[in-house]
């Protein structure tokens, strides 16, 4: 169990610092691009090294999606709800948006879905594409939700 919770932790680690950009991530966290990578990597000798919690809340600053912290909600079982301020307002007509991305992305995600099971077998790089593509889904479904919200409170 704790493996799979290292795993996941580290997946979302990468996540985050792809979102920010290993340059950029470097930049605010002042660590080193190998310093970085071995927060995520999966090898033997990184198992238990884990990004500091300052450099997560640091580039979740920057980045479009709180990845870790996300992880981390989903973990303990909770759910976010973003306030004012961390998603754009969206105005008249954002949640129809929203639901052309998600047809968009959750099509994207079934032909990456076709792709990989079509011998049978999902390989371990054929799982992490499918993996992106899910937290690719995951991003566009919170956008809708935090601008349904917004509807809601507009209403109230």
């Amino acid at each position: 169990m704790t493996r799979n919770i290292n795993s996941y932790l580290k997946q979302h680690t990468e996540a985050l610092v792809k979102d920010v950009g290993v340059q950029a991530a470097c930049t605010v966290t002042g660590k080193s691009k190998a310093t970085l990578g071995r927060y995520y990597s999966d090898h033997d000798e990184h198992r238990e090294r884990f990004m500091p919690v300052d450099a997560v809340a640091r580039l979740e600053g920057a980045a479009k999606y709180p990845h870790v912290t996300h992880a981390l909600a989903e973990l303990a079982g909770l759910t976010l709800d973003a306030g004012p301020g961390r998603v754009t307002e969206g105005g008249p007509g954002a949640v129809s948006h929203d639901i052309a991305l998600i047809s968009e992305r959750f099509a994207m995600l079934m032909n990456a879905y076709a792709s990989a099971i079509s011998n049978n077998v999902i390989t371990p790089a054929e799982a992490r594409g499918l993996l992106s593509e899910t937290m690719e889904l995951q991003k566009v479904l919170v956008d809708m939700k935090m601008h349904l919200q917004i509807e809601v409170r507009r209403t109230e």
